[in-house]
């Protein structure tokens, strides 16, 4: 067992000699996620103190899960707790399915121009600020006169007052994410579908069979292990209220917060009243492990389905 063991040992080491640069590559990614990801742990403690600026986190005072407590038993807890699942989940379906009809039909494509042009401005929204699509979204349904009323009125249907209709609020930021998102998302699948080999293509069609069946029956069953990658890894975020989106475009109208209120922007709101970063850090240590729940599940779900899809 020893012999085997330093055998083990021996190999790693001869290959790390025979490979240096390819080791070197990787020492930026991983200074990357110590700076970024396991260094800032550090500041969980937060979350469990009574947070003062002169003593700094170790020397403040413990107070235990106090700074859970007003999130925990704030009136509006269901509520947010429900926008954010349900943003989230309607997010991940619309804009993953989008992604994957943009990625199909690019795959389609033979003029290379038309592609180039095409890919161009389905990616454009994902290079956009936030706050410049809010600014189009409030031209789009703010102010007195909203063009999308203009073109209700044009067609001879009555106008909306679309910032006081709550409940439209979920499907108009679940087309917004889709056009923002979906075409950037689109190259991870494409570039997915144009590893898959072309024998089997070729096979298909001395076959007979015609581009939906070669869709269905190759394409899309190929490209399932990369959504299922995809859809987990948003799964680990889905407690996370986007918070840039959905502040830079609903902002602080409180009669839409019935159905758009996260928990990212109630975080933010409640630090300008209180300035308690305790509490913010025990909202953010809640969205991270009900995250890694989330994913730990969802793996275990998707490993009963299908081993080669699951992340671990």
């Amino acid at each position: 067992m020893n012999y085997q063991l330093n055998a083990g040992r021996r190999s790693k080491w001869r290959h790390i000699v025979q490979n240096p640069f390819l080791y070197v590559m990787a020492v930026p990614g991983l200074l990357f996620f110590l700076v970024f990801s396991y260094l800032p742990i550090y500041g969980i403690m937060i979350a469990f103190k009574d947070y003062d600026f002169a003593k700094g986190i170790t020397g403040s005072d413990w107070v235990g899960f106090r700074n859970f407590d007003y999130f925990f038993t704030s009136d509006d807890f269901w509520i947010i707790l429900r926008n954010t699942l349900m943003l989230n989940v309607l997010f991940i379906v619309f804009t993953t399915a989008a992604a994957v009809l943009i990625a199909l039909m690019f795959n389609e494509i033979r003029n290379k121009y038309f592609k180039r042009i095409s890919q161009s401005l389905i990616f454009l929204p994902y290079f956009m600020s936030w706050i410049v699509i809010g600014m189009i979204v409030q031209s789009l349904f703010g102010g007195e006169e909203p063009m999308i009323n203009v073109w209700l009125h044009n067609i001879g249907m009555e106008p909306v007052n679309w910032m006081f209709e709550s409940k439209l609020w979920p499907y108009i930021l679940t087309v917004i994410r889709v056009w923002q998102g979906a075409g950037y998302l689109s190259i991870i699948f494409l570039a997915s579908i144009t590893g898959i080999p072309e024998d089997l293509y070729e096979a298909a069609r001395i076959d007979g069979a015609s581009k939906l069946q070669i869709v269905t029956r190759i394409t899309l069953p190929l490209l399932v292990p990369t959504i299922m990658i995809m859809t987990l890894l948003a799964v680990g975020k889905i407690f996370n209220g986007d918070f840039a989106m959905i502040y830079a475009i609903i902002g602080d109208n409180s009669m839409l917060y019935p159905t758009t209120d996260v928990i990212d922007t109630f975080v933010f709101r409640s630090m300008r009243q209180l300035h308690d970063f305790g509490m913010s850090s025990a909202v953010g240590l809640f969205q991270s492990i009900m995250g890694l729940i989330f994913v730990i599940a969802a793996n275990w779900v998707t490993r009963r389905v299908s081993k080669e899809s699951a992340l671990f």
